[in-house]
């Protein structure tokens, strides 16, 4: 065995410009699925985040009449006290915030600009808001006795050219079926760094929003985190009760869940895809060996030197370029991942219909994922050398020495 690495050592350094090309290319195609993979994992991480955090929680508790679509302030829709629902859910061990929050469609308008938002009546005291709180650019967070302000987006403000103190009118649908339009004064800007979502979200207090909506004591839905998402079945089964719906963020994310799973399939083509190029020059490589060596072969084969042990010459010589070539992709892949997991890649306004995906994305390697792709790549080289390999293996010792 020993030998077999010192004769293939020293094959390869015959030509060191071809074995280091072979070499590299393996390490360039698995660096760039590294990174790939790791953007995918940090872009579907991200959104999955963003959606929970901002708009699903970990679980949300509605009137069982309640259409999410529809936005509804009927009575009949709403969840009535629900600061005692609020209550019971808090006392859980797994429960971190548990909040009333009351949804309504309104129109922002100013001068001749408006636009359509999306008005959340919060309570600004709850934990649950801790990211809108750490995302003020400018003036202050809501307080719950704010008879006339509201928190905008920056995308928002920037649209409409608001600053901190200026007033903007809000029109807003009520339980009645009719609107109220009132002027409001601009608390704060805020940004969670997901432009989709902040161009289009308006907060104001939950009392003030029950007033201006004619909810009176009625709320949307229960905004609950957990200490673990994974715990949302278990804690969704203990809350269960009539005249209540209880939603996952597994349920209500199905479409994130979703597109996770059809990139990690589609991935996997793509894979194939960049490892069978490299695996190609792979090939190319040892071909153009045995061509070179072919008189060589056929005196060691006249000398008695088995089919089997020239190809197992030539599989060692793959496995020592398919070594090389991972290694340098790790070493490569995980310097640029380490990059961009730092500073990440502006992406802009990229929201998609039922994803909140930040303006910046992270890669985000996950170890799982680097072990499949250092196997894959390895397996995927050494099959590639299996042909050259076999056709060393079966050249005739006689028709080898006559090669020219």
């Amino acid at each position: 065995m020993n030998q077999l690495f010192k004769m293939a050592f020293r094959n390869l350094g015959r030509n060191r410009r071809r074995t280091l090309l072979s070499a590299l290319a393996v390490s360039l195609g698995m660096a760039l699925l590294l990174l790939i993979a790791g953007v995918l994992h940090g872009e579907m991480d991200g959104a999955m985040k963003n959606t929970i955090l901002l708009s699903s929680g970990d679980l949300q508790v509605r009137n069982a009449a309640y259409n999410e679509e529809k936005m509804s302030l009927d009575w009949k829709d709403l969840i009535a006290s629900p600061d005692a629902v609020v209550e019971q859910i808090k006392a859980l061990p797994q429960v971190t915030a548990a909040t009333p929050r009351l949804l309504a469609s309104g129109i922002l308008t100013l001068g001749e600009n408006s636009r359509g938002v999306q008005v959340i009546g919060i309570d600004p005291a709850s934990a649950a808001n801790q990211v809108f709180r750490q995302g003020i650019l400018s003036g202050e967070f809501l307080t719950a006795d704010d008879r006339d302000g509201i928190l905008i987006g920056k995308p928002l403000a920037d649209k409409f050219h608001l600053n901190t103190g200026d007033q903007v009118s809000l029109l807003v649908n009520t339980s009645n079926g009719d609107t109220d339009e009132q002027l409001f004064t601009v608390r704060g800007v805020y940004s969670t760094n997901t432009s989709s979502y902040d161009e289009n979200t308006v907060f104001m207090p939950l009392a003030k929003a029950q007033v201006i909506t004619g909810a009176q004591d009625h709320a949307s839905l229960i905004f609950v985190l957990l200490q673990n998402k994974e715990q949302a079945d278990g804690v969704a089964a203990a809350i269960q009760s009539p005249g209540f719906q209880v939603l996952t963020w597994s349920k209500m994310n199905e479409i994130i869940v979703q597109t996770e799973q059809f990139a990690n399939s589609f991935m996997v083509l793509f894979y194939l895809i960049v490892l069978g190029i490299t695996a190609t020059v792979v090939t190319n490589t040892l071909v153009m060996a045995v061509f070179e060596r072919t008189r060589e072969i056929g005196v060691l084969t006249a000398i008695g030197m088995k089919a089997r042990q020239v190809l197992a010459q030539f599989m060692t010589e793959a496995g020592l370029i398919a070594t090389g070539g991972v290694v340098g992709g790790l070493i490569l892949g995980l310097i640029v991942v380490g990059i961009f997991n730092h500073y990440g890649f502006y992406v802009g306004n990229y929201g998609l219909s039922g994803m909140l995906i930040s303006d910046r994305i992270y890669a985000n390697l996950q170890t799982s994922d680097a072990t499949r792709l250092v196997i894959i790549t390895y397996a995927i080289t050494l099959l590639a050398s299996l042909y050259p390999a076999i056709m060393a293996s079966r050249l005739e010792p006689v028709e080898a020495l006559h090669a020219q």
